[in-house]
C-alpha cells in the first residue's frame, strides 16, 4: 500500500516518524523526483506509444503491456517542466494508483533509497488554492533535494483533465 497519507498518519501516531519508507528516485531534466516504491509495479525501457486524439498534451499515448492497454503520461509535461530530448535512457515507470495502472515517462531512474518518515518535510505553501498539490513532501539525500510526488494527485488530476 502506498503511504498516501503519511502526514495524516504521523499526526495520529507520532511513532510512525521512525517508520522506514523506500522511494524510487528518478530524473526529469536536472531535477530529482521520487515515488513510494510500493506504488511502482515495474520499470520498462522506452516503448513507442500510440497517441490518442483529444488527450491532454501531457498524455503521451498508450502502449501494450502484456495484452493490457496502458496509458503513458509524459511526467515532465505533466509537471510543467521545460521540454527535453528523448533518449535511450528514458524509461516508463509503471505505477498503480488504486485500481488504475499508468505509465510515467521519465528521463532516467536513479536509485532506491530508504529513509525514515520523519526525514520527510512538507513542501512550502505555494498559494495555489484549489489546485491539488503534486508534491507530497521534500527530503535531502546527500545534499540533493528530492521531491516526493503525490501519485494520487498526479494521476487522478490527469484523468479529470482527460475526460
Amino acid at each position: 500500500m502506498c503511504l498516501w497519507n503519511w502526514k495524516h498518519n504521523m499526526s495520529q501516531d507520532p511513532a510512525l516518524e521512525n517508520e522506514t519508507i523506500e522511494l524510487l528516485t528518478f530524473k526529469l531534466g536536472d531535477q530529482e523526483y521520487s515515488l513510494d516504491i510500493m506504488c511502482v509495479r515495474e520499470i520498462r525501457s522506452w516503448t513507442k506509444a500510440t497517441p490518442l486524439p483529444h488527450a491532454p498534451s501531457f498524455m503521451h499515448g498508450v502502449i501494450n503491456l502484456r495484452g493490457t492497454v496502458l496509458p503513458v503520461m509524459d511526467l515532465a509535461k505533466r509537471l510543467c517542466l521545460p521540454p527535453r530530448q528523448k533518449s535511450d535512457r528514458n524509461v516508463i515507470v509503471v505505477v498503480k494508483n488504486g485500481d488504475t495502472m499508468t505509465g510515467l515517462l521519465v528521463d532516467a531512474v536513479s536509485d532506491i533509497v530508504a529513509l525514515k518518515c520523519g526525514d520527510l518535510q512538507p513542501p512550502p505553501e505555494t498559494g495555489s488554492q484549489g489546485v491539488p498539490a503534486v508534491i507530497k513532501s521534500l527530503t535531502l539525500i546527500e545534499d540533493r533535494m528530492i521531491r516526493v510526488l503525490d501519485l494520487h494527485n498526479v494521476v487522478s488530476f490527469a484523468k479529470k483533465e482527460a475526460a
